[in-house]
Parts: structure tokens; sequence; C-alpha cells
């Protein structure tokens, strides 16, 4: 209460000194005219022709000339000067009061914007963005009262009312060597070594505990160090910060309690923050509109499987053609087995009037050759090429066979996205996957939405499977993100060649995506990774018997598979429905699965309004 009544009293008395500091200007310059009229007696200002004042009402337009100063006479030389000279010194006058006025304006107006940010809490944006050297004193005043704040809305010396058991953010336990994480990331580990910026994170707490528990030890035996800690946990609020709480084993002060009391047993308990800062603009940009965006060169590898194959291309023919219109696709095509049947599926598309597929937009290469994802997809990432460099291309290659020298394909950079024949993506994805890339500078890496088998899931609520628009619903019974696959990818080829591409080493099932994921994230490019709506992996069969051409797979692909398979099949709660019906059948009262209706989640990606509107 005193801190505000003296904040108004302050603000009171700016106000009154701003108000002073106007009229004693005022006056000073009215004063000052009445100086000047008063220094030549003789010559009056009523004997003199009125000049002309904006503002000074010195001579009305009806006043007639003084009788001593007939009309047909011009003045004397000195008083036309004296004349000039007052109305310049008036003007000057007036302009500087106008300076004056506007700058205790201004001041009044910024005295009242700091006392708001001062009685809200809120530091000066100005002054963070301004070095602090040049007015330390306010800038740690603010900032330490916005840091007092922040400590004061977490969840540090009090609780908050939340709404739902799922608002709450649980702790973390760590210790210095392991962290077991409440919120299972990728690979879903229930305990970790805590490495690059969040190892950073703990022991820079750490050092900040210790630096508390040792500010008034002198004597370095009795010094706290990382062996006396024990334990901590830690968890993100994300509006006001990180909340660490360590545990130290307690030392004796000095060494007289040390005699008196012995060995000190008991424990010591720090709590540090790390204040999350004000919100601050970066960057504002234009995105380019529908008829200047990028051009995506979609690459799908493809061996058999031309049923699906054909479905793929019917959502791709009104989603890319139809509504996106700025998109590529090239299919590299292994082994003889479907590739006629591949060719008629393609070929019925550029028949097709109106489906927005010509020569330009729809390739197909071949491989006579065992499948590898990595090999199909940079032999597709080499053979992209705008429509403009079609030309050029073909007068290159007759030059090239002419003279006998190798062909090298043109380089200039496009945007590929790494597709698989499983995946259905929508429009809003595709800007996506322009928004999310830049050459040199980021590569986008979606999670996508991965679909559990549909007999599974609608068996179980006694309902028929429906069509597989139908199915594109993200709920938690539908299907899972899937954030330990790396197959689908928007980078530019430019990006891609320079890490190297894929390990073609690698034949038949997986591998290949992670070893390029893994150049990326050691490479100076931004990886962008985040769950992505507009894209669904659709759910088939897996076999984990062999390849494609029936090769064998190693030891890790098939642990993988399996793995992939067990994840998509169903969630855990449905494969258990599945592991224990034969003890539900014998129950007398069955339980039906589930206990309450599947409620779909409400988006715009369910049933057939994801494939009306193009996928948006």
């Amino acid at each position: 209460m005193k801190k505000l009544l003296g904040t108004r009293f302050f603000t009171r008395l700016l106000l009154l000194v701003c108000s002073l500091s106007l009229v004693s200007i005022l006056l000073l310059s009215k004063c000052s005219l009445e100086s000047l009229k008063s220094s030549n007696p003789e010559d009056s200002i009523d004997d003199l022709p009125a000049p002309d004042l904006p503002g000074l009402d010195l001579a009305s337009p009806n006043r007639n000339l003084p009788s001593k100063l007939p009309q047909h006479e011009s003045p004397p030389a000195s008083a036309s000067e004296f004349s000039a000279s007052l109305h310049l010194l008036l003007q000057q006058r007036e302009e500087e009061n106008r300076i004056e006025v506007d700058r205790l304006t201004a001041e009044i107006k910024n005295l009242k914007l700091q006392l708001f940010q001062y009685t809200n809490g809120y530091p000066n944006r100005h002054s963070i963005l301004t070095d602090s050297s040049q007015n330390p004193t306010l800038t740690n005043a603010e900032y330490a009262s916005y840091i007092k704040k922040q400590v004061m809305q977490a969840e540090i010396f009090h609780g908050t009312p939340l709404n739902n058991e799922y608002e709450l953010i649980p702790f973390n336990h760590f210790t210095y060597s392991r962290v077991y994480p409440s919120d299972l990331g990728l690979g879903k580990r229930v305990v970790e070594k805590p490495i690059g910026y969040k190892r950073k994170d703990l022991l820079e707490a750490l050092v900040k505990g210790l630096d508390t528990l040792n500010k008034n030890v002198t004597e370095k035996i009795r010094k706290y160090t990382l062996d006396d800690f024990i334990e901590g946990l830690y968890r993100i609020e994300p509006t006001t910060g990180t909340q660490f709480e360590l545990y130290f084993k307690s030392k004796p002060v000095n060494k007289t309690s040390s005699a008196e009391h012995g060995p000190v047993n008991g424990f010591t308990k720090i709590v540090v923050m790390r204040p999350f800062a004000p919100l601050q603009t970066i960057t504002s940009e234009n995105l380019p509109g529908p008829k200047d965006k990028e051009l995506i060169h979609i690459i799908l590898p493809l061996s058999g499987r031309t049923a699906t194959f054909q479905n793929f291309m019917d959502k791709f023919v009104k989603i890319g053609l139809k509504n996106d219109r700025r998109v590529h696709l090239t299919v590299v095509y292994f082994g003889e087995e479907g590739l006629a049947e591949a060719r008629s599926i393609m070929s019925r598309v550029l028949m097709t009037k109106n489906s927005g597929g010509n020569a330009n937009n729809l390739r197909l290469l071949a491989l006579n050759e065992t499948f590898s994802r990595g090999k199909g997809l940079r032999v597709g990432a080499e053979r992209a090429f705008d429509p403009d460099q079609s030309k050029t291309l073909q007068k290159e290659q007759k030059s090239a066979k002419s003279s006998e020298k190798s062909f090298k394909v043109p380089q200039k950079d496009v945007l590929l996205f790494m597709c698989d024949v499983d995946i259905v993506f929508s429009a809003r994805f595709l800007d996506r996957c322009r928004w999310n890339t830049k050459p040199g500078k980021k590569v986008y890496y979606p999670v996508v939405f991965s679909l559990y088998n549909p007999h599974v899931v609608y068996t179980l609520q006694g309902k028929e499977v429906p069509s597989e628009n139908e199915q594109l619903v993200i709920s938690r019974d539908t299907g899972f993100w899937r954030d330990f696959g790396y197959g689908m990818t928007c980078q530019y080829r430019s990006d891609f060649l320079k890490v190297k591409g894929f390990d073609e080493d690698i034949v038949g099932w997986g591998g290949e995506d992670v070893m390029l994921y893994r150049k990326y994230v050691t490479s100076g490019v931004k990886v962008i990774r985040g769950t992505d709506p507009g894209i669904f992996h659709i759910w088939h069969p897996k076999v984990c018997s062999g390849g494609p051409g029936g090769q064998k797979l190693s030891a890790d692909q098939y642990r993988a598979c399996i793995r992939s398979r067990a994840l998509n099949e169903a969630s855990h709660a449905q494969l258990g429905f599945l592991a224990f019906r034969d003890d539900i059948a014998a129950n007398s009262s069955p339980v039906k699965y589930p206990v309450h209706p599947l409620k779909p989640m409400k988006s715009s990606f369910r049933n057939k309004n994801f494939m009306k509107s193009g996928g948006k």
C-alpha cells in the first residue's frame, strides 16, 4: 500500500513540475516582449506599419495609419528595421515554445507509460533491447521486478487451482548421471543419461545451488561439492520458467558445531529457478502466395504393391494436381514384376481429362535391380528438374552423346519431398513442407500420425470397417504419433547431396532414413521436427521375413520391423483386450470395448472433408 501511494505521489509531483515549467516559459516570453516594446518610447508600435505576424493582432485590417505619418510617405528606415527584427524575434520565441511544449508532452507520456509498466510488473521493452550499460540502474531494477513477478506466479511458494488433473505439470526426478523423465520422448526411455542441452541445464542449476550453499563458507574443507548432491526434481512451466529442487548432504557450519554435535547427517534443500524472459518479436516475413509458391518434387520408391499405388495416385490427383498444382511426382520402380501395371496406372492419369497430369509433372524411372529405398530416393533426387530446364537438358544430353562424354545432371536446386506409397497427405502439409525448408538452413522432418489396424479398432467396437477416407481421424483409439519414423522428409537437393545422401549399402526394410536424419542432426542445418496433422501413415500388413525382392533382413532390421509391427497393430489397451479375450468371454458379464464410445477428435481431417477440401 505504501509503495502504491509513493508511486502516485511521485507521478503527481512530476506532472506538477512539468506544468510549472511550461507556465514559466510562457511568462518569460511575455516579459521579453514587453521589454522590447518599452525599449524605444519615441516610436511606439502603434505608430509603425503593422507587421504580418501570425497569431499576433498588432494591427487590424480596418485600422487607419497614424495622423503624423501620412499614407503617401514611407516610414523611416530605422522604424522598418526595428519592425523586421521584432517580427523575427517573435517567430523564434514561438518556435522555441512549441519545441519545449512537444518535449514536455512526450516526457509526460513516457512517464505515464513507465508508471503503467511499473504498477503491472512489466519491464520497459525499450530498455531490454538497449545496452544495459547505458542505464544500468533502470534496467537492473526492471529486470529484478520482472523476475520477482515470475517467481511469485510460479508454483513454488503456493499452489495454483487447476481446471483438471491433466493441467498439472509433473516433475522429473534426476541424479547427477541419470534422468527419469515423466514425459517419455523418442525411444520411450524410462531412464536416460542427460546429454547436450539437458545436461547443461542441470549442471547450471547444480552450480547455482553450490554457490548458494558456499556463499558464507570460508574454509575449503567445509565447502559443498557435486559429491554432496543426492538427487533433485525439475519441471518446466511454459509461462514462468524452469523450477529445480536440489537436495544435498548437510555439512557443519564451523568446527565448533561439528565438535559439539558430531557429524551432521541431515539434508539441505535448495530451490532455484530459471525465469523466462518477456516475449520478443524476432522476425516477420511474408510467405509466397498460391501463384509464387515453390515447386515440390515428390520422390516415391516402389516395388510391387500396385493396388496400393493405385490408391496413392487417386489421392495424389485430387490433392496434388487439382488442389495444390505445384507438385511433380517421380516414381522410381525396382524390378520387372508389376512394372507394366504401374506404367498403366500413370498412363490412365495422363489420359484422363482435367486430371492435371502431364509429361512434366508425372515421371516413371525403372531400375531392374533389388529394391533399395535409399538408392531410389537418390536417383529420383538427381533426376528432378523444373519444366523450364527440359529443353536445356535435352540439348546437353545430345551434346554429351556426340562428344562421348558423361552427362551430368544440372544442379539447379529443387525442393524434394521423400515419400512412401502408404502415405496420405493434405494440401496444407505441402505448404508446411515449403515453410519449414530453406537451402543450407533448415530441413523438415514431420512426425506422421500412424493409423492402427482398422480390423482391430472397429471390430472391437462392433462396427464395420469404414472406407479409408473415413479412417483419417486423429484420436488415441485410431492411431499414434510415429515419433520413431524418419522416412518422410522435405529438404532441398543441395542439402541432400551435401550430406552425401543415404547409405545405399542398406537393402530391404528400414535403417537408411535414420542414418540420413543423424547426418542432419550432427550438421549445421536446423532440423524442424514436429507433429503434423496433415500427413497419415495408412495401416498395412507388415512382413518381416524379407524385403520386396526376397532378401533376408539383418538382425537389427528384423527387430526394428517386429517392433514397428507391434506398435502399428493397435493401442496398448486394444492389444490387452485381444490377449485376454478368453477371460472376457468366460466372464458372466462381458465387458464391451471400449467402455466409452469412440469419440474422434473434431478435425477437418476427418471423413470425407479431408478429400473434398483437398486435404486442407
